[in-house]
């Protein structure tokens, strides 16, 4: 039964990797978006270089409001996932495997972002060394454990559409708020 302890220590590790992720984003985003502002529009088609820029043109507090709000989801699927680990009531793996799959595919969005607009992107850094590397060792070690099947990541894969809405609703939160 050591392995749950080493489970457990996977699992509360992702919402200290995705502050470490999203730090690099708060102290970046603001500077960069006004530095590449042009850069996107010429790189992209109007309407979406406008809904990038619309989406992220925020100050600095306003984003770090936002990150709070999904490191609140975060935190929450990280309790719900060790409590399913450790058989508790109320524990669910899906919201977890769900949210872990979104961060994880998150990181490859920084990774083209970057090789696009030929420039480190706000996320780039820590995409490559942290979040790849992480998921990489997560998913294998709770498929070995049995604590996630493929089958939950198959339903968790379509489910990950589902996080968008807390995200712009977290966005909303910054900008409305600050």
């Amino acid at each position: 039964m050591e392995h749950w302890g080493y489970l457990l220590t996977l699992i509360w590790l992702f919402p200290i990797l995705f502050i470490f992720h999203d730090f690099e984003e708060i102290i970046m985003v603001e500077k960069w978006l006004a530095r590449n502002k042009s850069k996107i529009f010429t790189l992209l088609p109007k309407k979406m270089a406008e809904q990038i820029v619309k989406q992220f043109s925020m100050t600095t507090a306003q984003f770090t409001v936002a990150v709070l709000v999904v490191f609140l989801f975060v935190s929450i699927s990280t309790i719900l996932a060790s409590r399913y680990v450790l058989g508790e009531p109320f524990g669910d793996i899906y919201l977890f495997t769900t949210v872990q799959l979104v961060f994880f595919l998150h990181a490859f969005t920084h990774i083209g972002q970057s090789i696009l607009l030929r420039s480190i992107t706000p996320g780039a850094i820590t995409s490559v060394i942290i979040i790849i590397p992480y998921s990489l060792y997560l998913f294998p070690a709770m498929l070995h454990y049995e604590i996630i099947s493929w089958q939950t990541i198959w339903i968790s894969l379509p489910l990950s559409i589902l996080i968008v809405p807390v995200l712009l609703f977290a966005h909303w939160v910054g900008k409305k708020f600050i």
